[in-house]
């Protein structure tokens, strides 16, 4: 596989980007060569989104989401067991499994739960439309920064279900250890930093950092609508 080498890599926090918007068009630059309508950009909501909206815009590409949601350990909320896409697709984290001597039953308990929350996710911001056709396409997968990037990972596995072509990732920042996990699964990673540092936290990284609603993923997407109509 072949990975796009980092534009910076870091040791340290600092401000890389002046809100998502920003770090949209940024990564819209390194994106370029994919301009084509063949190609469909995958926002994962919340964050994803806006950012997304900016680098499809920029290359004239579909815009379409992936709605996907990590799995908590019982015994450790903040331990990734894996994660879940709106198409089904699941990942698991073998290790965090053996680490936690988790149960069949925990993980199945946890896994309708997440399912059933992502197949609310995806009927609030899309009601009844259909994901868009990736046969033979380009997916390039974004959201706003990669942290452990188990949640990536399922929606690459997602994407390669759906029998995209190539697969590329796109995100702002990612710290050292998401990159390596997501660079074993894409095509390639297209990102403006990697992050080696023992504390990471997105928000850093951004001058004007806050959560994106469920109201401000829908507008963003309506916008959208209109905007392709004309």
């Amino acid at each position: 596989m072949y990975f796009e080498e980092a534009k910076t890599e870091l040791t340290a926090s600092r401000i890389l980007f002046e809100n998502r918007r920003d770090a949209g068009r940024k990564l819209a630059l390194q994106l370029a060569s994919y301009a084509s309508p063949s190609t469909v950009v995958l926002s994962i909501p919340n964050g994803g989104v806006p950012i997304g909206m900016e680098i499809a815009a920029s290359i004239g590409a579909d815009l379409d989401i992936i709605v996907c949601r990590k799995l908590a350990s019982p015994l450790n909320p903040e331990g990734g067991l894996g994660a879940v896409a709106d198409d089904g697709t699941v990942v698991i984290n073998d290790e965090i499994i053996k680490r936690d001597g988790l149960t069949r039953e925990q993980i199945e308990f946890e896994l309708e739960s997440v399912k059933q929350t992502v197949r609310q996710r995806r009927l609030k911001y899309k009601g009844n439309l259909p994901s868009s056709r990736l046969t033979g396409k380009t997916a390039i997968i974004v959201d706003d920064g990669l942290a452990s990037g188990i949640t990536m990972n399922v929606a690459v596995e997602s994407a390669r279900h759906r029998l995209a072509g190539d697969v590329v990732v796109a995100v702002p920042v990612a710290s050292a250890a998401g990159y390596r996990r997501v660079a074993q699964v894409t095509d390639k990673i297209v990102t403006c930093a990697v992050a080696n540092m023992s504390r990471f936290f997105l928000a850093d990284f951004f001058r004007v950092w806050r959560d994106i609603s469920d109201d401000e993923v829908i507008h963003y997407l309506d916008q959208w609508k209109k905007r392709v109509q004309f």
